[in-house]
C-alpha cells in the first residue's frame, strides 16, 4: 500500500511539472491572450487522455515480442521496441496506437497496435482545477460540472491586497497547446461584471498576478 501510494504522489509531481513546463513553453512562444473559450464538450464524457504514471499495455497483433506493459515516465514518454520513445502525455489510447504503428511501419509490415490504459494512475490529477498566484489560499481541488472562475477563486479565499485581479489569467491545455484566456477579475468581485466569468474545464490553471509598484 506504502509503496502504491508514493507511486502515486510521485506520478502527481510529474503531472504538475509536465504542466508547469507546457505553460512555461507556451508562455516562451508569445502565447497572448486570446477570446473567450468556447465550451462546445460535456467534460463528463470526455475521451481519456494519457498522463504521466499511467500504465500502458501496448500490444502489437501477432508480434508478442514488441508487446510491452510500460508506465508513462516524468517526461511524458513511453519506450516500445523498434518505436523508440514515444510521446504518450496527452494522447488517447486510440492516436497514441496510431503514433506508434507509424513508427513501427519502418519495420513491420502493416502493424496492428492496440493501447490499453491499465491503471489510469493521473485521471485524478487531470480532473482537477487549480488557482495560483495573489490568493489567500493557493489550491488545487477536483472539477466539477459546471464550476466557474468564480467559485475557484472563493474557494482560493479571495484575493491578497496585493493582487492585480484585472490581470488574471485562465490557462487551458487544448489540442492545439496552451491556451490564454484574460480574466477581469476585479469586474466580477467588484462590479458584478461577469462577462469573464468562465466556465471551467478539467486541468485548468487560473493565475492571479501581484501589482507592479
Amino acid at each position: 500500500m506504502k509503496s502504491r501510494s508514493a507511486t502515486m504522489i510521485k506520478a502527481a509531481v510529474s503531472q504538475v511539472l509536465f504542466l508547469l513546463s507546457a505553460l512555461l513553453i507556451a508562455g516562451c512562444a508569445g502565447n497572448r491572450p486570446v477570446s473567450a473559450p468556447v465550451q462546445t464538450q460535456d467534460y463528463s464524457e470526455q475521451t481519456y487522455q494519457i498522463g504521466v504514471g499511467d500504465q500502458l499495455q501496448i500490444s502489437v497483433w501477432r508480434e508478442p515480442e514488441l508487446s510491452v506493459a510500460v508506465p508513462v515516465r516524468p517526461d511524458g514518454k513511453v519506450s516500445v521496441p523498434l518505436a523508440g520513445d514515444v510521446l504518450a502525455a496527452g494522447e488517447t489510447a486510440e492516436s497514441l496506437a496510431a503514433k506508434v504503428a507509424e513508427k513501427l511501419a519502418n519495420f513491420v509490415r502493416q502493424p496492428q497496435v492496440t493501447v490499453i490504459v491499465s491503471d489510469p494512475v493521473s485521471r485524478d490529477f487531470q480532473q482537477r482545477v487549480r488557482a495560483t498566484g495573489a490568493l489567500q489560499t493557493p489550491t488545487s481541488v477536483p472539477f466539477r460540472k459546471g464550476m466557474t472562475v468564480l467559485d475557484l477563486v472563493l474557494l482560493s479565499g479571495g484575493t491578497t491586497p496585493f493582487a492585480d485581479a484585472n490581470g488574471t489569467q485562465l490557462y487551458r491545455q487544448t489540442k492545439d497547446g496552451v491556451r490564454v484566456y484574460p480574466i477581469r477579475l476585479d469586474d466580477i468581485l467588484k462590479k458584478g461584471r461577469l462577462t469573464t466569468n468562465y466556465p471551467l474545464a478539467p486541468s485548468d490553471v487560473v493565475t492571479v498576478p501581484e501589482r507592479s509598484f
